[in-house]
């Protein structure tokens, strides 16, 4: 599998997503286990915090708001990962892509009414037992120029 490597450095974004506190909130409860019913994502369990789904609850928390679950940030955070592996440029099969990992830091809470904008590019290129990788940095930062969440995504592309 041979990639290019001229594209190490190539950048990806602006992507702008604006954080809703029901997506929020449906996110949490169903990573957190609930189940489902007709219209409803279900009843949070007990162990999923109210910080997460209890907009009152929230309120006198020490964030004063809902907060977004970690892992939620991966619905924003992995466009430019995703342009990346399927730019046109680089001729990579999609098909022949398998996610190798993913790894957050975060920087703050994210609360509803935030808007992310995600910037990514490619930090390196290169072959490992006959597999192409890619790896991808990406940087969310809030509305108010924080960044929240910086992110390291690995593709593996199959031979």
């Amino acid at each position: 599998m041979a990639l290019d490597k001229r594209f190490i450095g190539r950048e990806y974004g602006p992507f702008v997503y604006t954080l809703g506190a029901e997506k929020m909130r449906e996110f949490a409860l169903a990573v957190g286990g609930a189940q489902p019913g007709a219209g409803t994502p279900g009843d949070p369990l007990p162990h999923v915090s109210p910080l997460l789904h209890d907009a009152q609850a929230a309120k006198s928390g020490p964030y004063g708001d809902l907060i977004a679950f970690p892992s939620f940030a991966v619905v924003f955070a992995i466009r430019p990962f995703s342009a990346a592996l399927s730019d046109p440029e680089m001729a990579i099969d999609i098909k022949m892509v398998v996610h190798g990992e993913q790894e957050l830091e975060f920087l703050d809470v994210m609360r509803p009414g935030d808007v992310m904008t995600t910037t990514g590019r490619i930090e390196n290129i290169y072959e490992k037992a006959r597999m192409g990788f890619v790896i991808v940095t990406t940087e969310s930062r809030n509305q108010h120029g924080k960044v929240v969440v910086k992110g390291t995504w690995t593709g593996v592309v199959r031979s």
